[in-house]
């Protein structure tokens, strides 16, 4: 083939997942393999906490296998939120700020998360502001949904 050069990379099944992810699907694969180059792989047990309600956001992370449960204290009860899977992202807002988790999260089974720390995004923004802005606008219609849903009264899925 004379241009196999220009043929699109094949994709690993971590980046697949990445892909998969609403964040990250309109990235092309190069970008993808940015993203993931700053992207920290952490692994937790079943019922480890991966951050408490109250503690400084600094990380979005993203379930790459496993389940995580998202819950709030709610007077003298744990209400659950939601449960998450494969290819859902929680603690978005942390790109943004460092406002306190507004929710603990808790590894249901053994899981692997990639954690995109928001220091990481921001010099993103700056070296490669294509990514950022994809990665933005994506971030911008997630928290849109979210806050459409909110005023419909649909139930939220996610904690900020």
């Amino acid at each position: 083939m004379i241009f196999g050069f220009l043929k699109s990379p094949e994709l690993s099944p971590r980046l697949l997942r990445l892909r998969d992810s609403a964040l990250f699907s309109t990235l092309t694969p190069l970008e993808l393999k940015i993203v993931d180059g700053l992207m920290h792989e952490r692994r937790y047990l079943a019922d480890e906490i991966i951050f408490d309600e109250g503690e400084e956001g600094q990380a979005l992370y993203l379930v790459m296998s496993g389940r995580v449960i998202i819950s709030r204290q709610l007077a003298e009860t744990r209400e659950v939120v939601a449960e998450l899977l494969p290819g859902s992202f929680f603690g978005d807002l942390a790109l943004l700020d460092n406002s306190p988790r507004n929710a603990q999260t808790r590894a249901l089974d053994n899981c692997e998360l990639a954690v995109f720390f928001r220091a990481d995004f921001m010099g993103l923004m700056d070296t490669d502001p294509v990514i950022g802005y994809k990665i933005s606008l994506a971030l911008a219609r997630h928290i849109g949904q979210r806050l459409r849903d909110w005023m419909t009264g649909k139930p939220q899925l996610e904690a900020l």
